[in-house]
């Protein structure tokens, strides 16, 4: 079970809901930490004070703003508990929308919302099926870790879930990208659907979404822990320029069906068409060839 991260109460008009705050995910990596070469010893990070230069422990230690080198204003944690606002004990919903009106580079981590108590059970009960029903996502607002922040609450198997959102100004103008100004035919577009056609899923189960990278870093520490040798690792394919984007589109779409088992002869690819222009010259060059030898047989 994981921990309680927050407690508060989802606040819906007049309708309270008292809730706790669990966290929706868990961090699988393999960690690492630091140590001397020489003799393995652990490399740890003491935290000392600049002025009287000796190591401090964790209650001599607060908050602080600076305002300038020589002006620093202490904040203590519970000032940041006690903070003159209405979202500071509450995910207070201020509006509800559709999912698709969100940008997802806005929506943030996840977490699961618990009732917290037996009164709790039937407005959250309520608050899930209203959700449901209207196919529409909820946005809060709420004050963690000494800031106000933005939320999106939607339902997952029954389960109100909390992601965080940034603020409107946290997400950067997309004109700091410069992109490119090259043009692609229909037929090109035609044959990139064709691909995203033949690696269409319905789920994301299957070995493709498996952490490789942690599994071989697992490998490589039993290898070492037993003095075995180390895997070898695959060699890495080489891509190959590319001169025709019709034919790697084609070859591309062919690849991906052959990975799952299906007939690799591609038939939705888009022909390439031939330019209407090549095609006029090409029939006004037999109109002049038809004329020409008319007047040559009339000559003779």
């Amino acid at each position: 079970m994981p921990r309680t991260i927050w407690s508060g109460a989802i606040t819906f008009g007049l309708v309270t809901v008292p809730i706790a705050v669990l966290s929706a995910t868990e961090n699988h990596s393999i960690q690492f930490h630091q140590y001397h070469l020489a003799d393995m010893g652990r490399v740890r990070t003491r935290k000392v004070c600049e002025l009287e230069d000796r190591e401090i422990t964790q209650s001599e230690i607060s908050k602080g703003y600076e305002l300038s080198k020589t002006q620093v204003i202490p904040i203590s944690d519970a000032e940041l508990s006690e903070l003159p606002l209405p979202t500071a004990k509450a995910i207070e919903i201020v509006a509800f929308v559709p999912l698709d009106s969100i940008d997802p580079i806005r929506i943030g981590n996840g977490y699961y919302l618990q009732p917290a108590q037996p009164v709790a059970a039937k407005p959250y009960k309520l608050l899930v099926k209203a959700l449901g029903r209207s196919s529409k996502v909820a946005i809060a607002k709420y004050a963690w870790s000494g800031r106000e922040r933005l939320g999106l609450l939607r339902i997952r198997d029954d389960v109100i879930v909390l992601h965080a959102m940034r603020w409107p100004d946290e997400v950067r103008d997309p004109a700091v990208v410069d992109p490119p100004h090259e043009k692609v035919s229909d037929e090109e577009i035609e044959g990139a659907l064709a691909l995203m056609e033949s690696m269409s899923r319905d789920d994301l189960d299957g070995p493709e979404f498996e952490d490789a990278y942690t599994d071989a870093l697992a490998k490589i520490i039993e290898s070492k822990r037993e003095d075995k040798p180390l895997p070898q690792a695959p060699e890495p394919e080489q891509p190959g320029k590319v001169l025709d984007l019709m034919a790697a589109l084609t070859e591309s779409v062919q690849q991906a069906k052959a990975s799952r088992g299906e007939d690799a002869d591609v038939h939705e690819m888009p022909e390439k068409k031939t330019p209407k222009k090549q095609t006029a010259k090409k029939t006004a060059a037999k109109k002049t060839t038809k004329q020409t030898a008319a007047r040559r047989s009339r000559s003779a």
